[in-house]
């Protein structure tokens, strides 16, 4: 390709000020280009990015077996409908009706339509199991598009969706679908670590993500110092260290409080005690209106994520998210921010949800440190008194009980073995196991059994964000001068730079290196030198060949990222190209 002919060029002027050296570096190189907020176009350098890294993608699932096949964009929201998604997705679902007034969902992802393709197959257990995969446009209409590539409303997703008799079946397929997805990172020159992660909307049961450490990454993990664990912040657990064991259990007191005493740090200060010496109620409301009080010792924090699957998982109701409560819900407590109580509010009168079903409720879920801890303070808060000498189980219970707790680097592991190390990280794809949630949901999602039974499926899901894991790429693969493309993946092999004077000469060679089936990127602009250096390094061609007066029939080669070059020979070159 001749550089002169190429749709997007180098565009140092019209470059991004992120903090995200992706997003820079892929606007200015002229390899994306925003349409709106979130959706972009790929330009030519960009889409040849694109299409090798789905070529590596492709070689590995079909390796493992996996069946490439294509659903349609627009899925029949009635699919939604059957289980449950277009209410408990965790992104705002996109909706379209057609001309005869047919309701459809832009699909974010295609969990309900791979199912409804395979039950209208009627398979049986001489079919399976079957792994089928797609590459798709996906459409989730984020709250905020952000980094370029890394989160955005539109975007190519490789999606699988495996199909077994039963679990034993499905956790070989698991294993084989998370060393295929190391090998795809690892060919991309990404460094991945398997992430054991919260399946979120997707359901299931248990699922991983594939993090690449980043310090500008969304995704906050724990590592164990052994190496022997690690999850998402989401679901990481901990071991929750009793605080004062051999202390006397005392009788509940209601005492006298200084007007002053109002936060944590007030407490602190009157008491003379840790932050883990006390009660804390942190106050949620659900999409209905209900009103959740977590209660937790002083000193840890409410991670929301497991809150919610408490919640889900010890009541009738789907909670789908918490938000938190404001001074209005509170007064319908009869409290106030600072005077929560740890057990008996109620609403002051009835009130009913948003769909009308049945009377708010309050809800009390109680964190697991709450036995860590003998006498308390707190609880009972009002103008001038508090409680003492709190101790849960003989003072006050909650019915919901659970980890709620957020991790923290520092602590100890659940087994007490090792401790936690932070991490942050850019997620680049995910394995979740589906289980029996959607083929128990949705009519007739069965296999006839070697019985004659029809029996549900057991399914399993693979996702890999195309995009997102090319601007990953470039996080981990670039200087101060521009990308650095590792070979397999760069637009181009060889990026032929001719000086003035020798436009025939490298003619001649452009038409050399085509002809050995080199692909090869020419600049053959009327450009100084050290413009097309610099276009050069910013493109992040792993070969830089110079055809000038000096080179007498040779080539100066040199590697992106190397500060030296050498003179070589045209089959040198060609070597060079070929196998690295």
């Amino acid at each position: 390709m001749k550089y002169s002919k190429l749709f997007g060029k180098a565009t140092f002027d019209e470059s991004k000020d992120s903090k995200f050296a992706s997003y820079n570096l892929l606007i200015k190189g002229g390899f994306i280009r925003e349409s709106s907020a979130g959706r972009f176009f790929f330009l030519p350098l960009g889409w040849r990015v694109h299409e090798k890294m789905k070529a590596i993608i492709k070689a590995e699932m079909d390796k493992t077996g996996a069946q490439e096949m294509l659903v349609p964009t627009l899925h029949p929201l009635a699919l939604w409908e059957e289980t449950n998604r277009t209410n408990s997705v965790g992104f705002e679902l996109m909706k379209v009706e057609d001309r005869n007034g047919s309701a459809f969902a832009l699909g974010g992802t295609a969990e309900e339509m791979f199912v409804d393709i395979v039950r209208k197959l009627r398979l049986s257990h001489k079919d399976l199991p079957v792994n089928l995969y797609q590459f798709s446009n996906k459409f989730r209409d984020e709250l905020r598009a952000r980094g370029g590539l890394l989160r955005v409303r539109e975007f190519i997703m490789k999606d699988a969706y495996s199909f077994h008799t039963c679990e034993e079946d499905f956790l070989r397929e698991y294993k084989n679908m998370a060393e295929a997805y190391k090998r795809m990172y690892e060919k991309m020159g990404l460094e991945v670590l398997q992430v054991a992660a919260d399946n979120g909307y997707i359901g299931g049961e248990y699922c991983h993500e594939f993090q690449v450490e980043s310090e500008l990454g969304e995704g906050r993990f724990f590592v164990s110092a052994d190496g022997k664990y690690s999850a998402h912040e989401d679901i990481a657990q901990f071991k929750r260290e009793t605080i004062n064991p051999d202390e006397k259990i005392r009788a509940l007191q209601i005492i006298e409080q200084p007007s002053w005493v109002k936060t944590m740090e007030d407490n602190i200060k009157h008491y003379g005690k840790d932050k883990c010496y006390f009660l804390k109620n942190v106050v949620y409301k659900t999409q209905e209106g209900d009103i959740v009080i977590a209660t937790i010792r002083g000193d840890l924090e409410v991670n929301e994520v497991k809150l919610l699957h408490v919640l889900n998982n010890n009541t009738k109701e789907i909670f789908v998210s918490l938000e938190a409560a404001t001074i209005e819900d509170l007064a319908l407590l009869g409290t106030k921010p600072g005077y929560v109580h740890s057990w008996g509010h109620k609403f002051l009168k009835q009130t009913k949800t948003k769909s009308g079903k049945r009377n708010r409720q309050v809800l009390y879920v109680a964190d697991l440190s709450l036995g860590t801890v003998v006498n308390f303070i707190g609880g009972q808060k009002e103008d001038r008194t508090d409680s003492i000498n709190v101790n849960y189980g003989k003072d006050f219970t909650h019915d919901i009980e659970g980890d709620i707790a957020m991790a923290q680097p520092g602590f100890k592991t659940k087994d007490g073995k090792s401790t936690l190390v932070e991490k942050r990280g850019i997620e680049v794809g995910n394995i979740f196991q589906l289980g029996y949630h959607y083929s128990k949901k949705m009519q007739s999602a069965t296999f006839t059994s070697e019985t004659g039974e029809q029996k549900p499926f057991y399914m399993g899901c693979y996702g890999f964000g195309i995009g997102r894991t090319m601007a990953t790429v470039v996080e981990k693969h670039h200087d101060e001068h521009g990308i650095i493309w590792p070979a397999s993946i760069a637009p181009y092999q060889a990026h032929l730079v001719s000086l003035a004077g020798v436009e025939n000469e490298a003619a001649e060679v452009f038409a050399k290196l085509q002809a050995a089936g080199v692909e090869v990127l020419w600049d053959d602009r009327s450009e100084s030198a050290g413009v097309k250096f610099s276009d050069a390094d910013l493109l992040g061609i792993p070969h830089r060949l110079i055809v000038s007066k000096k080179t007498d029939g040779k080539l100066e080669w040199k590697a992106r990222g190397s500060d030296t070059s050498q003179l070589i020979s045209f089959e040198e070159v060609c070597n060079r190209c070929k196998n690295t």
